[in-house]
């Protein structure tokens, strides 16, 4: 159960620098699968700060594990194997990586460890890395998080990376039957969880933010600086979906709601209205990053990004992250 195929240039590169104990050679060849590997980790795992921390994982344990390495798989085959299974047994360690209930009576769910991934950190080849932008945008990644590790492994390995069920197997230590009954229980969740979304992860997908995205947000941040809340609501859909993470219980349902809740909170009133925004992308999708300056502040300082989710010209999911603690991210902490 393993690639049928002789080494290629990289793979007897890579026995020479293990022969040699040759750790920059070996560094050379492995780092070049960072970013995919990343953002493998973090479809695993839903948290930036983890999936970097896996990845280094993945290095390490394929530094401790060279001699194994015999070339009759691809380089990459056998690291993204080590990584898979770097975010299993992360996840085996860890009880605070499941969904917990909204507590809404809709049937969802709260994430409180997902973090956005930045696209800067994106592989810069996404054909040939597999980051087609519906694997990689949050509704996707929530979706996920709600398969059991196993089932989740197999369903990423297979339709999304589009794995042969052997290798999938193989890499898991499972047998094919026990991989083919896992990626057939998690399609069905999966259904669940994105009934309106195309569900054939494997074919071409756009990459691009459409006008009728770029329009909305576009009108989104200048309503945001103008204080205009009639405007805001003027975007949102009325069974607009709105969190706030990584607080717990901010999931809310309505339009309505959520602009109630924003202004209770203090939200476009003095201390709170003096905006300037720009815009981005995070997971693909059209972000508005929010600064804000208060009255005895010169500078207007990061404050939150707001990820939308635009379906038909109106903003149908907001999700804010507090983005100051997030270097990461790559955004300037003042305008």
């Amino acid at each position: 159960m393993t690639d049928a195929r002789r080494p290629g240039a990289d793979e007897a590169t890579f026995i020479a620098a293990v022969r040699a104990e040759d750790p920059a050679r070996f560094a050379l060849l492995t780092e070049r699968h960072r970013r995919e590997l990343q953002v493998h980790c973090y479809r695993m795992l839903a948290n930036y700060e983890d999936a970097q921390d896996m990845t280094q994982e993945t290095f390490l344990r394929a530094w401790n594990k060279r001699e194994s390495f015999k070339g009759h798989a691809a380089l990459r085959t056998w690291l993204y194997r080590i990584a898979t299974n770097a975010c299993l047994d992360f996840l085996e360690k860890r009880n605070d990586r499941t969904p917990v209930p909204s507590g809404l009576p809709d049937p969802g769910s709260e994430l409180p460890y997902l973090q956005p991934y930045p696209d800067w950190m994106l592989p810069e080849d996404p054909q040939e890395s597999v980051v087609a932008r519906e694997t990689i945008e949050l509704a996707f990644i929530v979706a996920v998080q709600h398969l059991p590790p196993r089932q989740r492994a197999a369903f990423i390995l297979r339709d999304v990376l589009g794995w042969p069920a052997s290798k999938a197997a193989d890499a898991l230590q499972l047998t094919v039957a026990s991989v083919t009954s896992a990626l057939q229980r998690a399609r069905v969740t999966m259904r669940e969880r994105l009934p309106d979304r195309r569900l054939d992860w494997r074919s071409p997908a756009t990459h691009e933010l459409s006008n009728d995205e770029r329009g909305v947000v576009k009108s989104y941040i200048d309503a945001h600086e103008r204080n205009d809340l009639d405007g805001l609501v003027s975007l949102l859909r009325d069974d607009l979906r709105f969190a706030m993470l990584p607080d717990p219980g901010t999931v809310i349902v309505t339009a309505e709601d959520a602009v109630d809740g924003w202004v209770s909170n203090g939200l476009f009133q003095r201390g709170y209205d003096d905006w300037r925004c720009v815009t981005t992308t995070v997971n693909r999708m059209p972000t508005a990053v929010l600064y804000l300056r208060t009255p005895d502040d010169p500078a207007y300082r990061l404050f939150t990004i707001a990820v939308l989710h635009i379906v038909d010209g109106k903003i149908a999911e907001l999700t804010g992250f507090d983005a100051a603690d997030k270097p990461w991210l790559g955004l300037p902490p003042t305008l």
